[in-house]
This record gives C-alpha cells, sequence and structure tokens, in this order.
C-alpha cells in the first residue's frame, strides 16, 4: 500500500462555474436526478463534517428509491444547486435532514412508477421494484428501469415543501417505505468518505487550487476594535512576491504570489493599533466570579415544578455545590482556511463552513452583493465540532480577493485558530437539592450561568467587525440539556441563566457552540451532585438514579444496559479505601440530549503520587431511535468519548489581561493516541422511532462518569474541570 500526499490535480482544481438559477424545493429535480446510467444524484446542504452523514443520508435514498447504495452520490453544500435545510448541527442531521431527503425520494420512487405504468401498461399497484429495475409483479419479463424511465432528464414534477431549514417538510403526503421492509438502513455499509482520507487522494478545503490563485494572511489586533493607525510597507519592501497591502477600517492582511512570502509579509508588517478599549479579564477566577455575580438578562427555564424553595427551607436534610467549566478550544487539526474569488458582480466562496448559506449571507453582506450572487461551494476542512458555523476564513479571503480581483486563499495559522477561534463559553452552575426524613430527594434546584455566544446567528465574523459591520442578535445561548431535568423531582427548577459578556467588544475569547454546547458542563454538575447525595445516603449510585427515572423507560433501559455491559456490582461510592499509590474506581452518568438516550461507566486509576488519572473502560449504552449505520454510529461515539475524555482530563484556554496564553498543542494539550481506552458499546435501536441525533449526545455524560469514578476510587470531589494532577493533588491533601 502506498499514500498520496497531495491530491490528483483534478481532485484539487476548482470549478469556478457561473451561478445558476437557484434551486427550489417544490421541484423534484432541486433534490435528485438519475442520470442515464441509473446513478442517483442526490443535492443537499447537509454537509460532511466526518461524522458519516453523508454515508447515512445516502443509505436513506437509496432504500426509499429501491437501488443500490453504490448509485447513490451525494452533492452536498453547494448553494447554487441546494435547498437550504439550515446548518449541520445540534445532532439533528439524520433526524430533520434524513426525512426530508427521504420524503423526496419517496416523491420520485412514486412518480417513476407513474411512469413506469404507463409505459409497461400494468397499475403501479403491480409493479415491483429491484435495483432501480422495475418489473411487473405477474409477468416478471416485463421490465423497465429508472435509467430507461427518465435517465437524464428532468422529472418537471412539483412536489408540497412547507417551512423551511430544518422544519421544512418535503412530500408529507407521500406514503414512506415502511421500516419492516428495510434493506439497506439499519447495515453497516462502509462510509464513502474514507477511502480517500486513508490514502491522502482526499481534497480537503486546504487542498482547493483556483487557477490564478494568490495568497493571503490577516494581521490581527489585539481586539477587533481597534485601528490600524499606521502601517508602514516600507517594513516588507524587501519580501518578494508581495502584491498588496490591504487596509479596510480595523481589518489589515497582506496578498502575495506565495503562501510562504504572505506568511513572512504578515510577520514582518509594522502596524500601529490604537489603544484597545477593552482588555480580557486578569484570569479565569475573575470571569467565574463575574458569571457567579452579574444579573442576567435572559433565563430559559427548563422545568419548573412544585416549589423547590418552600421544600429546601423545610427539608430534612439540604445539599449545596457550585460547578465551574472553563472556556475551551475547538481545537481543529487543520486550521480555518478558505477560497475567494471576488468579481464585482459576484463572488465564490470554497470553504468548509457548517452552514453554507449562513455563510453567504454573511459573505454577502460584507460585500454588498445580493445573496444569489454569492455561490459558497462547500469542501470538508479537517476538523470543525461547532468551530465551522463560525466560517472566519471565508470572510478574510473576501475581502482580500476583493481589493486584488483574483482568487485569494488564506490559510489560518495554528496561533492564529487557537487564539482567535471563539470558545466554548465558561459555565457556572449551582445546584441545591433537599432530601427527607426516609432519604427521599423532595427538591431540585439548578441553575447554569454562562455567556452568549458572540459570534452567533446575525452576527457577523471577526472580518465583517473590522469593518464596521454590526451584528443583529444578542447572542445566542448554549442549550438547556443537562440540569437534571431527567429525573422526577416532586419539587424541581432548572434554569439557564445568560449573562451579559464581560467585555462591551470582541476579545480573543469570542464565544460559539462547540459540540453538544453547555451540555458537559451542566451534565457534569447535575450527575456528580447526585452521586454525593447517593453517597451520603448510602445507596449504590445506579439504584439511586433508577428511583427517580419515572416514566422515563428508554433512559432506563440503556443504564440498566451499561450497567450489565460493564459488570457493574451494587454498592455505595466510594470504595473501601485501598493500599499503595494507586486507587481504582468506578462511575456512571447518564443524558438525554435532542431525544438520544445515553449511559456512560468510566472505570479508572488514579495515581496517588502525582495526581494523575488513566481512564481504562468506557461502556456506552446508546439509544438513537432508528439506527441508520450501526459501524457508522460506534464512530460517532468512540469520537464524542475520546474528545469527552479529553475536555474532562486536559482541555483548558489559558489568558490573561493580555491576551490568550493558550498558542499551541503544548499550551493545549489533547489526549494522545496512547490514552485512549477500551470502550465498549452497546447499542439499543428503535426501529419504530426516527432516527436521533448521534454527533453529541454521548459526550455529555463523560466528564461526569470520569469525576464520579475519581470519587469511587479516592473519595475526593472535584468540582471545576479539567481534572488534573495539580487539583486531583490538592483534593486529596
Amino acid at each position: 500500500m502506498y499514500f498520496h500526499f497531495l491530491a490528483p490535480a483534478k481532485t484539487w482544481m476548482a470549478n469556478a462555474e457561473g451561478i445558476a438559477a437557484a434551486p427550489e424545493a417544490t421541484l423534484l429535480d432541486s433534490w435528485l436526478e438519475v442520470a442515464r446510467d441509473g446513478t442517483v444524484t442526490v443535492f443537499t446542504s447537509k454537509v460532511e463534517l466526518g461524522t458519516g452523514v453523508e454515508t447515512a443520508l445516502a443509505q436513506i435514498v437509496a432504500e426509499e428509491l429501491d437501488v443500490p447504495f453504490t448509485r447513490v452520490k451525494m452533492d452536498s453544500g453547494d448553494t447554487a444547486k441546494t435547498i437550504d435545510q439550515s446548518v449541520t448541527a445540534a445532532s439533528r442531521t439524520l433526524e430533520r435532514g434524513g426525512p426530508q431527503l427521504r420524503q423526496a425520494a419517496a416523491a420520485a420512487r412514486q412518480e417513476l412508477l407513474k411512469l413506469a405504468s404507463a409505459k409497461l401498461g400494468s397499475p403501479v399497484e403491480k409493479l415491483l421494484v429491484e435495483n432501480g429495475v422495475i418489473k411487473v409483479a405477474e409477468q416478471p419479463g416485463q421490465t423497465t428501469s429508472y435509467a430507461d424511465l427518465i435517465g437524464g432528464r428532468h422529472f418537471n414534477v412539483k412536489i408540497t415543501a412547507t417551512g423551511t431549514g430544518w422544519d421544512m417538510k418535503v412530500a408529507p403526503e407521500v406514503p414512506a417505505k415502511d421500516p419492516k421492509r428495510y434493506r439497506i438502513v439499519g447495515t453497516s455499509v462502509l462510509r464513502v468518505d474514507l477511502p480517500g482520507k486513508f490514502t491522502g487522494e482526499f481534497a480537503f478545503t486546504q487542498d482547493v487550487r483556483v487557477p490564478g490563485m494568490l495568497h493571503g494572511r490577516v494581521v490581527r489586533p489585539p481586539v477587533v476594535n481597534s485601528k490600524a493607525q499606521s502601517v508602514d510597507e516600507s517594513s516588507i519592501r524587501g519580501i518578494s512576491g508581495v502584491r498588496k497591502v490591504v487596509q479596510e477600517g480595523g481589518f489589515v492582511g497582506v496578498v502575495a504570489e506565495t503562501e510562504w512570502a504572505a506568511i513572512q509579509a504578515a510577520r514582518a508588517l509594522k502596524v500601529t493599533w490604537s489603544a484597545p478599549t477593552t482588555k480580557l479579564p486578569a484570569n479565569a477566577d475573575e470571569v467565574y466570579d463575574y458569571l457567579k455575580k452579574t444579573k442576567s438578562y435572559r433565563d430559559r427555564t427548563a422545568v419548573d415544578r412544585g416549589n423547590p424553595e418552600s421544600a429546601i427551607a423545610t427539608a430534612a436534610k439540604t445539599f449545596q455545590a457550585t460547578y465551574r467549566w472553563p472556556f475551551q478550544l475547538h481545537g481543529m487539526l487543520g486550521p480555518s482556511c478558505a477560497v475567494a474569488d471576488v468579481r464585482p458582480d459576484k463572488a465564490t466562496i470554497w470553504a468548509g463552513s457548517q452552514g453554507p448559506f449562513y455563510t453567504r449571507k454573511r459573505i454577502a453582506d460584507l460585500l454588498g452583493l445580493p445573496e444569489r450572487s454569492v455561490q459558497v461551494v462547500y469542501r470538508e476542512g479537517s476538523g470543525s465540532y461547532g468551530r465551522l458555523e463560525s466560517d472566519d476564513a471565508a470572510e478574510d479571503a473576501a475581502l482580500l480577493s476583493r481589493a486584488v480581483g483574483k482568487p485569494v486563499r488564506v490559510q489560518w495559522m495554528r496561533e492564529d485558530e487557537h487564539g482567535w477561534e471563539p470558545k466554548g463559553p465558561a459555565q457556572v452552575m449551582t445546584v441545591r437539592a433537599a432530601v427527607d426524613g426516609q432519604g427521599k430527594v423532595t427538591a431540585w434546584s439548578f441553575e447554569d450561568r454562562s455567556f452568549p455566544w458572540t459570534e452567533a446567528m446575525g452576527n457577523p465574523m471577526l472580518a465583517s467587525r473590522q469593518v464596521g459591520l454590526k451584528g443583529t442578535s444578542e447572542g445566542f445561548q448554549n442549550g438547556i440539556e443537562g440540569g437534571g431535568q431527567v429525573y422526577a423531582f416532586d419539587n424541581q427548577k432548572v434554569v439557564a441563566a445568560l449573562i451579559p459578556w464581560v467585555q462591551p467588544d470582541p476579545t480573543p475569547l469570542r464565544t460559539s457552540n462547540l459540540r453538544a454546547p453547555g451540555n458537559l458542563a451542566r451534565t457534569f454538575a447535575s450527575e456528580t451532585f447526585l452521586d454525593d447525595i447517593a453517597s451520603q445516603l448510602g445507596v449504590d449510585p445506579i439504584e439511586f438514579r433508577l428511583r427517580y427515572l419515572g416514566e422515563n423507560k428508554r433512559l432506563t433501559e440503556v443504564l440498566r444496559a451499561a450497567a450489565q455491559r460493564a459488570g457493574w456490582q451494587a454498592r455505595p461510592s466510594p470504595a473501601p479505601a485501598t493500599k499503595g499509590s494507586k486507587a481504582s474506581g468506578r462511575g456512571v452518568a447518564v443524558a438525554d440530549r435532542a431525544n438520544t438516550m445515553v449511559a456512560v461507566i468510566a472505570e479508572i486509576d488514579v495515581d496517588k503520587t502525582n495526581g494523575r488519572i488513566s481512564v481504562n473502560r468506557i461502556t456506552v449504552a446508546h439509544d438513537c431511535g432508528l439506527v441508520v449505520n450501526p459501524d457508522g454510529l460506534k464512530n460517532q461515539i468512540e469520537g464524542n468519548i475520546i474528545q469527552g475524555i479529553s475536555r474532562a482530563l486536559l482541555e483548558e484556554v489559558q489568558f490573561d489581561s493580555s491576551g490568550i496564553r493558550s498558542l499551541d498543542w503544548g499550551s493545549y494539550p489533547v489526549l494522545t493516541f496512547q490514552e485512549i481506552p477500551e470502550v465498549d458499546i452497546v447499542l439499543i435501536n428503535r426501529p419504530e422511532l426516527p432516527a436521533l441525533g448521534a454527533g453529541e449526545p454521548a459526550i455529555g455524560p463523560v466528564p461526569a462518569a470520569i469525576a464520579n469514578a475519581l470519587f469511587d476510587a479516592v473519595g475526593v470531589r472535584l468540582r471545576e474541570a479539567p481534572f488534573t494532577p495539580q487539583r486531583i493533588l490538592r483534593s486529596l491533601k
């Protein structure tokens, strides 16, 4: 076997075709087409982020059309070819986008059967379809095929399409196939994107090349609102190949003939910036203190039942604890990259955006062009986890391309990505509970306090802000799941409070959605707090949870399934103390995210001499409704577990008042291959339910399960992540 370290030229030369008429959701041809050879091409704005959704969506279409999976091709993320099905995020691609493509395929199958009926002279109900071939049930010699009926031609058929984005309903009146007849959905079809990635032939955003393309880099100020008071172009005269220094408002960049020349010029260019009007907080403690004491401007209540305050005031025993979760990076392996070709009347952008239509609107606003004059062509980036919903490099490239009148490629450096990417925001959570004389939890009060996403839908990115564009959104909020609302307490209140940003102006501590936004922190707080109560009452942690899951039969089942697979032996935590430097423990946590049910059991060792945790085994039971691709689903769960361990044990953005200090992998470590534990997965398939999300749910319980295992092993409770050796040693002492 050999590997290509550069993709073949024919795959990474981009195609700068003109912009066609906008597809319409009510036209069947906007969703799919059948080629002369019978190949089916599906058009979708849902994009492959390395999670396997391209394969799963193709399975859904192949199933509905009764064609071989290998004959379905996905054309994804091109705003000139696809309907806006909203951003690929929130574990909603299969749940929302899957039914849209299924129904479009069902409508196409219905039309093809009508055409076959006319051609074969047989009623539709007498026709059978197998591998794209239609035959008369009682006369198997009479056949035709999809290719014969419509190959290379348009359907020219109107279908029903109501709503927009995630909520769009496509051809709801057309009956889809009964799940009992599925042959392709539910099987472990090999992922279509992986072979090229294994051999190095896959074309990522970083591989896009356009004829005549130049290279750009942006010079960033201390904060977004700093203005360039002077730019000394003479400071880079000695660098060969520099084409132009671009200055527009607070935006400063360089364009050069080669990438190396652009890098040198950006580093050497002398820019005098105006004094920043704001500074970063001095440290994390200052941020947590601010979050805890500042009045919120928006509260979202997940559950409000009974009177928790009264129950706590009159309880036999009460519990209270505060938990802290840090700013964390998306940590994409490949830093942001985009290519833009901006002409006076149109622009073409090649980018890895999770929301091509979001990026299109932002670029149109930035350039002052109609949205239909901007085409965003999706090319997968190297990593995401929510990062590429806020696609900064596309705006950088657009401004630089407009300035020179040629295509420009912008590749961020590692220090740019770590320093300026929007972080998952810090959170402070306070949990209180009451227990009566019989050991029953009678009240539960949970408050999560966090910052809004400065890079939310409707808000411009860095480059737009630097040229003076204003946002239209006051800030989006982390989700609300994970605060203990899965449990049926008589008196219960779960609130997520949004705190105004500590700075009025964007700084390098920009914020946005990071995988399972807010969910890790809230689940960490609620699930470890519940374990504390169980421990003080002398009850096994799983038995204690089962008491309060009420009618949630699916979550009960995943919890029991995880316990059985892990060989859980009932006893209270912590475990009896052991002699020696090493202690072992096990911990459990559960979560319900977007109606996907997950239970995680962590088994760890703790070295009491240095405070290091070794995660040995993670057992996961997972119920996301109908399983489309079991192996692909396991890939997703494994990725969630690995990242969850990394965020629990290692990841924390370091900063002070002068700036971000976590600018490389040394100062922001992530889990290594050697530290990955055994991951044992139990899949619970429910074909009677729709396919639900799997991109995020499994990560949520991981930090809580590890924290509970730590308590089980050594009897100390950490209420701040990450669980570093230093924090563990301090707790042990």
